[in-house]
């Protein structure tokens, strides 16, 4: 796991700060990509991630990178996120597990949208209010650290 990480997100973020991506934006961009990559959307992460690239003029090989490699633990916050937006809004408990969850899924994505509706809005009400505060916290200590690991000097435009 460690090879596969270092591979696949810990080189070409370094080799980004090499090629120039200052610091705070490599940071920003990765902080993005991990808060919106966690949305409780299948599926929407992607455009989300690239529209806040275009719009925020981000780094988008970083964002997307990191949004590709959180597919997991976007699919096990799933059930967290939709009882702490049950827990904001007061709702009952939603009756669903990760496994009856996959088997909705399992029989197409229109059925489980519209059996899941109200799951999918609670859960997406969960993320809207932590997405924010995992972005700023992640943004500033991501800047800390890539100040600390980038290039001593500015890269010389050519």
């Amino acid at each position: 796991m460690r090879d596969f990480l270092q591979r696949r997100l810990v080189n070409p973020l370094l080799a980004l700060l090499r090629q120039g991506v200052t610091p705070d934006a490599l940071a920003l961009s990765v902080a993005l990509g991990i808060a919106i990559g966690l949305i409780p959307v299948l599926g929407a992460s992607t455009a989300l991630c690239a529209l806040a690239a275009l719009a925020l003029r981000l780094n988008m090989p970083a964002i997307q990178i990191v949004n590709y490699l959180l597919t997991p633990l976007q699919l096990l916050l799933i059930i967290p996120l939709l009882r702490f937006g049950e827990w904001i809004s007061r709702s009952p408990r939603f009756p669903i597990t990760l496994e009856s969850g996959l088997a909705l899924l399992s029989n197409g994505i229109f059925n489980a949208v519209n059996v899941l509706w109200t799951a999918i809005v609670h859960a997406t009400l969960g993320w809207i209010v932590l997405a924010p505060l995992v972005a700023f916290v992640l943004y500033r200590v991501l800047c800390v650290v890539f100040r600390r690991v980038g290039p001593a000097r500015p890269v010389e435009a050519r």
